[in-house]
């Protein structure tokens, strides 16, 4: 599928390069032909002109007539170095004298702007034919001549020049076009495989319990003489199993309405240590079955109110904190340290959570962050984790355009360092 797209993309840029260079190449053709063209025209009105001026008129009775031995014997070496023909032809249309060296039949047709002429199959010129008269006399007709192929050989040439270079520009740009859709298609197929990985993964989490909850209620069904302890004992598991199915959905469209832009902050004020202490007065309960300490440490005397989502924020640090205390061994600890850093762009609040568990590998760190990314799978299966809790953290400040890091070494503990704004940001 990638490869057909990438082949479509490549396609259409080189087709699309392709006639624009065909376009350029073919009006720099008519151009340079023109240029051309124009160049010989105004050389031979030119001639017209000399030669005109150079006529020996003479009176012949009561008429006036043209010498045409003095009048042409010194134009036929000037005018051979430049290709051009001269040819004096007569009133009625007879030619009395002509630079060719045999006769040319082409029919007399007065042409002071330029024409070509087809003197045989292979032979054409470019002529210019001025009258030549005095008053009403008409003394005969002055036709200059030019060889075509002064046009044509060079047009020749820039036609082969042109073909080369276009088919190697159309060429090149198939490659690069090939090389610039490959990077186009790496985001999509990136989004692609996550996509395919965040439906698996999904799919996964979501029937696990189902098929546990079928399996309990089959099993309930299927007892001719139900035990009031062995249904409460089913019943019981298809609540637990039916709750983690609705974090897990909850989660899932969180996540969903982050990536198609529904979900946006509802901007209120809230004191943040009040909030963090009703976050770790509900953890406190978990906490005292496993004899952890939680602390919470307000680095100095200052006003916490900061504008933020109050139930997105209240989420982010449930899940924070939730997690610290599901992976600290007993008689461990817990603890915030809440500062408010300056920074050139205005005030930041800074909310560190420090545990003293397990701790994380270092090569898992980079992943933290995605979907589904568990560090220990059968670990995570054992607390209830869906792989989803750092993921809906990392949206969170990102709605609030915050940043969140997290330092942790093996059997020493993790640092969770988020980063928020004091004031509430407009969208970038």
């Amino acid at each position: 599928m990638f490869q057909t797209t990438r082949r479509r993309l490549a396609l259409w840029y080189t087709t699309i390069t392709a006639v624009l260079l065909l376009v350029f190449a073919s009006g720099v053709y008519f151009y340079v032909r023109s240029t051309l063209i124009e160049r010989i025209d105004d050389t031979l009105d030119h001639v017209v002109e000399v030669v005109q001026r150079s006529l020996v008129i003479q009176p012949e009775g009561t008429q006036i007539r043209v010498n045409v031995e003095e009048s042409f014997r010194d134009n036929a070496i000037a005018l051979e170095d430049d290709h051009i023909d001269l040819e004096w032809i007569s009133p009625i249309g007879e030619t009395l004298w002509s630079t060719f060296a045999e006769p040319i039949f082409v029919p007399l047709h007065v042409n002071t702007t330029g024409e070509t002429v087809h003197v045989s199959e292979t032979q054409l010129l470019r002529q210019v034919t001025q009258r030549v008269q005095i008053g009403r006399q008409v003394l005969g007709y002055l036709r200059v001549s030019h060889p075509w192929f002064e046009v044509t050989k060079p047009v020749r040439q820039l036609v082969f020049d042109l073909s080369i270079g276009t088919t190697m520009m159309i060429g090149i740009v198939a490659a690069i076009g090939w090389f610039l859709s490959g990077i186009a298609m790496q985001p999509i197929r990136e989004s692609y495989q996550q996509l395919k990985q965040f439906t698996a993964d999904a799919s996964h989490e979501l029937r696990n319990p189902i098929a546990v909850i079928q399996t309990n209620v089959q099993v309930a069904l299927s007892d001719p003489n139900p035990d009031p302890q062995s249904q409460r004992h089913h019943l019981q598991v298809v609540e637990r199993l039916t709750r983690r199915l609705g974090k897990l959905v909850d989660d899932l469209l969180f996540l969903a309405r982050q990536d198609s832009g529904i979900v946006q902050p509802h901007w209120t004020t809230v004191d943040l240590s009040d909030l963090l202490a009703e976050v770790l007065e509900e953890q406190e309960t978990v906490a005292e079955e496993k004899a952890i300490a939680l602390s919470l440490d307000l680095k100095d005397e200052a006003d916490w109110m900061t504008q933020c989502d109050r139930d997105q924020l209240s989420r982010l640090f449930t899940n924070l904190i939730s997690n610290a205390v599901q992976y600290t061994p007993k008689g461990g600890t817990v603890a915030l340290n809440v500062t408010r850093p300056k920074r050139s762009n205005g005030s930041v609040l800074q909310v560190k959570v420090i545990d003293t568990g397990v701790g994380i590998a270092e090569e898992a760190l980079p992943k933290l962050f995605d979907r589904f990314y568990r560090v220990d799978s059968a670990r995570t299966k054992a607390t209830g984790g869906s792989g989803l809790g750092l993921a809906i953290a990392h949206a969170i400040v990102e709605n609030h355009h915050g940043h969140i890091q997290i330092e942790s070494k093996t059997n020493q503990g993790t640092t969770v360092t988020v980063t928020l704004p004091q004031t509430a940001q407009d969208p970038p």
